[in-house]
């Protein structure tokens, strides 16, 4: 076995889904302590103001955007690892879904995904978003075609080897749905 495919070991250039000569690879956590881990992801939609304001009054003609977005962005995170081909497939401690509307033309979107493992959720908390987002997009298009899922980032995470990561500029939600 070459060096580069030993645990821990950060494969080619630092990226740790590459083997030495630049193949594909699921990273072996199997050596990794087990440690409670969270990760916050955020993104908008971005919409006419008119859209969110039928989006939040429940007057959408598919029903209750916000409920159908916060299941399938569940969902989402519970089979990030048949979606994203190199992920583990982790046994999550909790998934919450979250909204905010902070301005006239945005649904603001937070998933924070739990986990005690020995890899993050960053990628749960970030597939979440994205399908949150992509199911307000699909409830609302007939009213709104023009609609945008934009900014989808990790906003913050903790445990495992990097320890703490907030990005600069996120702070925490009060007023979300």
């Amino acid at each position: 076995m070459s060096t580069v495919n030993r645990p821990g070991h950060n494969g080619i250039r630092g990226l740790t889904h590459l083997d030495a000569a630049g193949h594909a690879r699921m990273v072996d956590v199997g050596d990794k302590k087990v440690t409670a881990r969270i990760a916050v992801a955020r993104g908008r939609v971005l919409m006419n103001p008119a859209t969110l304001v039928t989006l939040l009054a429940g007057g959408t003609p598919k029903g209750d955007v916000l409920a159908a977005a916060r299941i399938a962005g569940i969902m989402a995170a519970k089979r990030t690892a048949e979606l994203i081909p190199l992920c583990h497939q982790l046994a999550l401690d909790a998934v919450e879904l979250h909204f905010a509307s902070t301005e006239p033309q945005a649904l603001e979107i937070e998933a924070r995904v739990r986990v005690t493992g020995r890899t993050g959720a960053e990628m749960e908390a970030l597939t979440a978003v994205a399908v949150a987002g992509l199911t307000v997009y699909d409830m609302c298009k007939a009213l709104d075609r023009g609609m945008v899922l934009d900014s989808v980032r990790l906003a913050a995470k903790s445990g495992g080897q990097t320890g703490e990561y907030r990005r600069e500029g996120e702070i925490e939600w009060h007023n979300q749905m």
